[in-house]
């Protein structure tokens, strides 16, 4: 099955504080109160007024020095001035004194603004005053910031996760909500399901991971090259400290499709006996008795090299159905967990195979869970019915296909039944007999088969995935019943 990969920006936007304020965060005005203002624009008034009317003395004062020997004095005279003159020197003083303070009562304009780098106009303010963005009330003097096409109370510009004021100079966005990086890493950047640590980004800054189509879990790219173990029934990888099962025959298998795995021979025959009831109430009985083996995967493919019918799933085959005479090797007990969880002490047989039918044997690869080995049983089996039948030798994705029909109906049938559901009209009556595994269905037993049945509607191989489409469709406009009888006679599904 394929896995998607995903590719996705490190963050929706990345924001910029464009004014300066110590760590290149605010603008920055002086503080000053309003008597501050007063004193100080009094005090300018004064002087210059005074150094205005200093300067008309200078003008306007004569000194006259008489002779020591007849006065032995000093005196200072100022010339006599027309009323109107003294008139017109006052109100020149008062516009003197006008024009400063309409100079010191204005405001410098606003410093432009810079947003990522480019230059844009200065935030428009009402009246003169600057409105927090945050807050909306008015800024007045001193230090503020100025970003998001606004203007902000320091404190009032805050984190949409922890809502804390953001105070470093690069902040993230989603949304148009601004974060903290680190707050917006925690809510969006994807961890891996494996490692549990932030997905790395690639070479192009952008975050790339794979994706189960099914159980949706993510995981590093990298675990695809570090021998991190995956089931070989469910196809999650767990997390690093989860155990697995090693099988003898190298495959791994979680410990919650262990739970409902069948291992030998013998444990299997119930199962084989509900599946030959299933095709009963099909009205499609199988009345040779056909030998139901479990083996390990050398002895499958073993077999399937010495047998000269069928059509092979590959690169993996967990089931077989013979029709040539060999000796079959099968697991006769079931293993036992040993030191390093694994499995220890199989017990196996060689078993002759008899031709008395058409049809020598079923093979079934051990150490599967109940439901993937019921649907691979319930697919060789229709392999079984449609030679025992004398079906001609049909193309790959014919008969493949409609095998494949009949075990996606079987899992729809096991997990109506557990769901306390009515079974479709084509599927058989619930068994009254009880498997070595049957019982109670947990959570995930029931998610396992919904994934089985995911993994044959979206196989991509023309035989059993394109196959199994077609055939379904068949199957759903015209009845299994109609659908057989077609194929027996032209060899192809009708349309």
């Amino acid at each position: 099955m394929d896995w998607w990969t995903k590719v996705l920006e490190g963050s929706s936007s990345r924001g910029h504080y464009p004014g300066r304020y110590g760590g290149d965060r605010y603008w920055d005005e002086p503080r000053r109160s309003v008597d501050d203002l007063s004193n100080f624009d009094n005090e300018e008034i004064e002087c210059a007024i005074a150094l205005s009317l200093s300067e008309e003395d200078q003008k306007g004062k004569k000194v006259i020095e008489e002779d020591n020997e007849s006065e032995q004095s000093e005196e200072y005279y100022k010339p006599h001035q027309p009323e109107e003159d003294v008139t017109a020197q006052l109100e020149e003083d008062e516009q003197l004194a006008k024009a400063i303070q309409e100079s010191l009562s204005l405001e410098s304009p606003p410093r432009a603004q810079y947003d990522s780098g480019n230059l844009v106009p200065p935030y428009p303010f009402s009246s003169g005053y600057r409105i927090c963005a945050g807050c909306n009330t008015e800024i007045g003097h001193g230090q503020f910031l100025s970003c998001m096409g606004g203007v902000w109370h320091p404190d009032c510009f805050c984190c949409n996760a922890c809502n804390l004021p953001i105070i470093d100079y690069e902040f993230s966005m989603s949304g148009n909500r601004p974060y903290h990086k680190s707050c917006y890493r925690k809510l969006h950047h994807p961890r891996c399901d494996v490692c549990n640590k932030f997905i790395p980004t690639n070479s192009a800054g952008l975050i790339e991971y794979r994706a189960h189509p099914f159980w949706r879990q993510k995981y590093c790219p990298s675990h695809e090259r570090d021998r991190t173990p995956r089931c070989c029934s469910c196809e999650r990888m767990e997390p690093r400290d989860t155990r697995y099962i090693s099988l003898d025959d190298g495959r791994k298998l979680c410990l919650e499709c262990l739970d409902s795995a069948i291992m030998d021979t013998h444990e299997c025959q119930p199962l084989y006996f509900e599946i030959r009831e299933f095709y009963e109430g099909l009205n499609m009985k199988v009345v040779q008795e056909i030998p139901l083996l479990l083996v390990e995967r050398p002895a499958l493919n073993e077999a399937m090299e010495g047998e000269k019918n069928g059509h092979h799933h590959l690169p993996e085959t967990r089931g077989l159905c013979l029709s040539e005479e060999q000796t079959v090797t099968t697991v006769l007990r079931r293993p036992r967990i040993g030191a390093g969880y694994r499995f220890i002490d199989i017990r196996t047989e060689p078993y002759r195979l008899s031709r008395r039918c058409e049809v020598t044997a079923i093979l079934i690869l051990y150490g599967l869970p109940r439901l993937l080995t019921g649907s691979i049983l319930a697919h060789e089996m229709m392999h079984a019915w449609l030679r025992l039948k004398g079906y001609p030798n049909l193309r790959p994705e014919v008969e493949e296909g409609i095998c494949q029909v009949l075990a996606h109906m079987w899992l729809d049938s096991e997990i109506y039944s557990s769901s306390g559901g009515e079974v479709a009209s084509s599927s058989p009556s619930s068994s009254s007999s009880t498997s070595s595994k049957k019982g109670p269905r947990s959570d995930f037993e029931k998610k396992l088969g919904e994934f089985f049945k995911h993994q044959i509607e979206s196989d991509a191989s023309p035989a059993y995935g394109e196959g199994f489409r077609i055939g379904n469709q068949a199957v759903l406009k015209y009845g299994l019943r109609r659908t057989l009888d077609h194929i027996q006679m032209t060899g192809t599904f009708p349309v």
